[in-house]
């Protein structure tokens, strides 16, 4: 975890990576039947207000991001780029809407080098409310405030 992490000209709050690995063994460690890894990579910014521009800018990122953080290889399953944008008030019902309605994944060699999602979580900090992306759904009440 990183607070003031700069990627891409733009500055987060917080970066956090998780890096989970499963291996399948048969009698001893050196019969390694399958393994497989799954990774999260978590961008957070605040902003007093956000506008559909700071928006639009955020989500160019996290595509962009796919291609200096996901390295796909025969034991990479998946990987999830999560963009956490924590906002005092959001106004603009189109913001929502284009939140809601956010989708975007990528797979490796037609998925057998995995794939990767990219989720957008949306915090309301003064109605402590939590919109998300289509993919984001499972971590909604984790951002809870």
């Amino acid at each position: 975890m990183e607070e003031k992490y700069k990627y891409n000209k733009e500055e987060f709050d917080l970066f956090a990576l998780s890096n989970i690995r499963n291996e399948k063994y048969m009698a001893t460690k050196r019969i390694r039947i399958y393994a497989f890894e799954n990774d999260e990579y978590c961008f957070m910014k605040y902003y007093k207000s956000l506008n559909e521009d700071s928006l639009g800018k955020i989500i160019d990122i996290l595509k962009i991001s796919i291609n200096d953080y996901i390295k796909p290889h025969d034991e990479h399953m998946s990987s999830t780029i999560t963009g956490i944008l924590a906002v005092d008030n959001i106004e603009d019902s189109d913001i929502i809407k284009k939140v809601k309605k956010f989708h975007y994944q990528k797979s490796f060699a037609l998925g057998f080098k995995g794939w990767v999602d990219v989720r957008l979580v949306l915090v309301d900090l003064n109605r402590k409310d939590v919109i998300t992306s289509k993919r984001a759904k499972g971590v909604e009440k984790f951002y809870l405030p």
